[in-house]
């Protein structure tokens, strides 16, 4: 939209849904503009879309912007993911990491500072994420005050002395009430609004003065920042108070800050706090060089020549930030818009006549400038080379109209000196400059130029007046400006010299003034690069008498608040010359009013003389009408007649017609019939085809599932037939056991009628067993004496022989105790050193020989007590026995003599493992070789006592064992 005519300049399409946010990239060239599905990159210039980024449905767009003075795109997503792009490629520089966990802050609001630097970004919280965009880290957590649930708007307000690191943010909250704080200190420095009178949205001039706040009652306030407080145009304040927060363990704690109040209250010193102090120190003997080279932004102009110098230009993207800090632009918005309300100046009205552009935003661009250069300076609505002039920075900065004039008026001020003095002739002291110096480095070509009356108004002033705009392309121009603004005002005059110079071989091939004119006035087959290198070195050996530097001042940027005042030019000329200007525009007036009154009256006489010649013409034609309607009505009857002949045979052919159509319908009719049953004819066999198929397919199907099922038929089989072999072996042992139950009950009961058979036969013997058995009685009794006799003469000497053993047994331990008490001896001696390990072991060995004789003393006794016991119910047993009981151990006494002797040795074995079991459980290994060869003797004993049952009972088959001593 054209602010002043308010017309539509362009219609920018793309979006489905509304646009949330507009960001202008620096050189004013190019915007995005983001809506909650997309954002698109528009190019101001032709106003067309160039890129456009999409995101997934489920993942929307919060908002998408240039960062200041940078070529990078930061894009914000509704996941609080964040990444940043590079303008120039559209490829993903960075992300930024995933916050902290556990923080519920979803981003809503974001803010950049000027340098680019520090990203703050808030949300649905009372907490605000300080990013580092040059570490891509969380640096710190502002944590507002607690009325604070949401945040709105963020923004950083202005600070002339922070160089771009702005340090107070206003912070729009969702009560309604914007806070400013300054995130290094964690101070609320003021607050604009309330709860009864609330703010919508709120916006901060470019030099931080004032605010403009939208208010929800529809009203606009303005405020005052100076006004709101005394801090407002100094450095952060040095003294802060920051809440400790170095006790938390999480990593949002750590770089959590809670924002205080600083409004009334003034910081005390205490006994148990510090007051934190900054100074800032101005170095008094600073040279004026480094006061020179200083540049806004943080540039340096030395640096800045050095790069130069190595590069032979700047960046590209970084030319124009760089352009600015060098030609230190004060950006007066208020001055600049009062010159551009002046509107367009009267010497400009018509410059499209005389400048034809096809651009018409550009046509505008260059319109606006030169009427705020007139209205600025009366001596540029006068001058008619300004439009050459300034037409390359207009082209470069037409989407910076600001920007665009400041460039041009600070190259008027500076690079233009002593150009008006002679208005409106050409700077004839400039030119007499540049001639100087091309006289004392090429006398030759001078002499050339003079020879064909070439003066410095034909090779040197078309240069000056058009800053090389005719004889350079774009690349070449931006190249040598990079020189030119860099450098002294006079390197602008020496450009020009080289220029010359440079192009010696083909201008003294010139012989003609329209050749020179040409060859100034167009481009030239020229290595600017060898022209940028001569002026340098003409800077350097042109003689101070007659170099440009000494007679032009040195450079001065435009004043900040208002533009200086331009007056040098001869005031009495101009001022004649807009007299004169105005008295023909005057006389112009006069004369047009007059000649406009005399076409008047002209006109008017024409008129009565045509609308008379018009009467009578009328008549004529009216007649002449009369009889050509006269004519046409019968040529019209004719016509009619005619027509109607025509209509009967279109009728007759329209019914033929008609006939045709309807036998050709039918026959279409029927065709398309056959058509339709021949597809559903086809349509049967392809579904006739896939059933048959489909019935093979099932089939196919089927038979693997059959033999799957017989597979799995086959397995149940075999495990079926496992199974059988199972229960037929489980069988088969049940009926083993059943025969050998049926086997031993026939046996039984063979015994009982065996039994009953002797019973029988013995009550029939009787009388004569009684008498028999009293001498078999008598005759055993004596074997008994003698068999017990024998055998406790043989116990007794294996009792001699164990006791003997047993003494044995005592002499190996009191040698082993000899042995190790010679050892522990040695060991001592050995190794005094560990003397008190020594010692240690010692009583340990000592303990657990006495648990060995402990052991054996208790495993003596118990044998004896056991013995004891065996003998004594040896007795009892003896002493018990009557009449029938021996009768049944004479039948029985070979089974259970046959028992005893098994269990015999079975005891001997428990007894004797029990025995080696608590010898292994309570002895060492010393004494492993003691138990292993007791466990020996022990069996030779066993082996004895078996030995001598066996031949007790070959010796007395029918004689009846006493019980053993060693029972379990």
């Amino acid at each position: 939209m054209e602010t002043e005519t308010k017309e539509l300049v362009s219609w920018m399409r793309g979006h489905d849904s509304s646009v949330t946010s507009i960001s202008v990239h620096g050189s004013g060239r190019y915007a995005i503009t983001t809506s909650t599905d997309t954002a698109q990159m528009w190019d101001l210039d032709t106003f067309q879309r160039k890129r456009k980024l999409n995101v997934r449905q489920s993942v929307g767009i919060q908002k998408v912007f240039f960062l200041p003075l940078s070529n990078t795109i930061l894009s914000c997503f509704k996941d609080n993911s964040v990444f940043a792009w590079e303008f120039d490629t559209l490829q993903c520089k960075y992300r930024l990491p995933t916050p902290v966990e556990g923080s519920p802050l979803l981003y809503k609001a974001f803010a950049v500072t000027r340098d680019g630097r520090i990203f703050v970004a808030g949300g649905k919280s009372n907490q605000l994420h300080l990013w580092c965009l040059e570490s891509k880290q969380l640096t710190r957590i502002v944590q507002m005050p607690p009325k604070v649930r949401a945040v709105r708007h963020l923004e950083f307000l202005p600070d002339s002395f922070g160089g771009g690191s702005n340090q107070v943010l206003g912070v729009l909250s969702q009560d309604n009430i914007m806070r400013f704080v300054n995130i290094e200190t964690c101070k609320l420095l003021f607050d604009i609004g309330s709860n009864e009178e609330g703010i919508s949205t709120a916006a901060i001039s470019s030099n931080g003065r004032y605010i403009a706040a939208v208010m929800e009652n529809g009203s606009l306030n303005l405020y005052s920042v100076r006004a709101l407080t005394q801090e407002g145009s100094k450095p952060p304040p040095p003294v802060f108070k920051v809440e400790d927060r170095s006790k938390c363990t999480s990593e949002a704690n750590k770089l959590t800050m809670r924002v205080t109040s600083g409004r009334s209250k003034k910081p005390c010193k205490s006994k148990g706090s510090k007051i934190q102090t900054r100074l800032m120190r101005l170095q008094v003997n600073a040279s004026l060089e480094n006061k020179e080279n200083e540049l806004p932004g943080g540039l340096n102009k030395k640096r800045l020549r050095t790069l130069l110098k190595g590069f032979g230009e700047y960046p590209a993207k970084y030319r124009m930030f760089v352009w600015r800090s060098l030609l230190q632009l004060p950006e007066n918005h208020l001055a600049f818009s009062s010159l551009i309300d002046k509107g367009t100046h009267s010497a400009f009205v018509n410059i499209q006549k005389e400048y034809p552009i096809k651009n018409r935003k550009l046509l505008r661009v260059l319109q606006r400038t030169l009427s705020a250069l007139a209205h600025w300076s009366a001596i540029f609505a006068e001058t008619p080379y300004i439009p050459l002039l300034a037409f390359p920075f207009v082209k470069l900065f037409q989407n910076n109209q600001l920007i665009c004039f400041e460039v041009v008026a600070t190259v008027v001020v500076n690079f233009c000196q002593h150009w008006f003095e002679y208005f409106p002739n050409p700077p004839v002291n400039v030119l007499g400059m540049m001639e100087n110096v091309l006289a004392h480095h090429d006398k030759e070509l001078l002499q050339h130029l003079i020879k064909y009356s070439v003066t410095s108004q034909v090779y040197a002033w078309p240069l000056l007046e058009t800053l090389f705009s005719e004889v350079l392309t774009r690349e070449e121009w931006l190249k040598v400006f990079d020189n030119i603004f860099s450098n002294h005002p006079s390197y602008l005059l020496m450009i020009v010299v080289a220029y010359i110079i440079c192009s010696r071989a083909p201008l003294l091939h010139c012989n003609q003034t329209a050749d020179f004119e040409y060859f100034f006035h167009h481009r030239n087959n020229l290595d600017i690069n060898v022209v940028i290198k001569e002026a340098y070195h003409l800077m350097e050996a042109t003689p101070l008498d007659i170099h440009p530097q000494r007679m032009l001042d040195d450079f001065i940027p435009l004043t900040k608040g208002q533009y200086p005042v331009f007056n040098k030019y001869p005031k009495f000329i101009v001022d004649y010359q807009t007299r004169e200007w105005e008295r023909i525009r005057q006389d112009e007036i006069e004369y047009l009013r007059e000649r406009q009154l005399a076409h008047e009256l002209e006109v008017k006489a024409q008129e009565h003389k045509a609308e008379d010649e018009a009467w009578y013409r009328k008549q004529e034609i009216l007649q002449e009408a009369e009889e050509q309607k006269r004519k046409i009505l019968l040529e019209e009857e004719e016509k009619l007649a005619e027509q109607r002949r025509r209509l009967a045979a279109v009728k007759r052919e329209l019914k033929v017609k008609e006939l045709q159509l309807l036998d050709a319908s039918r026959r279409r009719f029927l065709k398309y019939q056959q058509d339709q049953r021949q597809i559903e004819l086809n349509r049967l066999n392809d579904e006739i085809i896939r059933k048959a198929s489909m019935r093979e397919q099932e089939t196919a199907a089927t038979v693997q599932d059959v033999e799957a099922r017989w597979m799995e038929l086959e397995s149940q089989r075999q495990l079926f037939e496992q199974h059988l072999i199972k229960d037929q072996e489980t069988a088969k042992k049940e009926m083993k056991e059943e025969v050998d139950a049926h086997r031993r009950k026939v046996d039984l009961e063979d015994h009982l009628v065996q039994r009953l058979m002797e019973i029988h036969r013995e009550d029939k013997q009787k009388p004569q067993m009684v008498a028999e058995e009293n001498l078999a009685q008598a005759e055993q009794k004596l074997l008994d004496t003698d068999w017990r006799l024998q055998v406790l003469h043989k116990l007794r000497h294996d009792d001699q022989a164990r006791e003997k053993h047993y003494e044995e047994i005592a002499k190996l331990l009191h040698d082993n105790r000899v042995k190790e008490a010679e050892l522990l001896k040695a060991m001592r001696e050995a190794e005094e050193e560990k003397w008190e390990e020594v010692i240690q072991k010692k009583a340990q060995l000592e303990e657990e020989q006495k648990a060995a004789a402990a052991a054996d003393e208790h495993r003596k006794q118990f044998l004896e007590g056991k013995m004891n016991e065996a003998l004594e119910v040896a007795k009892e047993l003896q002493r018990e026995d009557g009449y029938f009981e021996r009768l049944r151990d004479l039948k029985t006494g070979r089974t259970e003599r046959g028992v005893e002797l098994q269990q015999v040795p079975r005891s001997g074995n428990i007894c004797l493992n029990d025995l080696s079991s608590s010898e292994s459980l309570s002895h060492d290994r010393r004494r492993g070789d003691l138990a292993h060869q007791e466990w020996e003797l022990m069996a030779e004993v066993r082996r004895l006592r078996q030995r001598l049952i066996s031949q007790a009972r070959t010796r007395h088959p029918a004689a009846q064992l006493p019980a053993t001593p060693w029972t379990p």
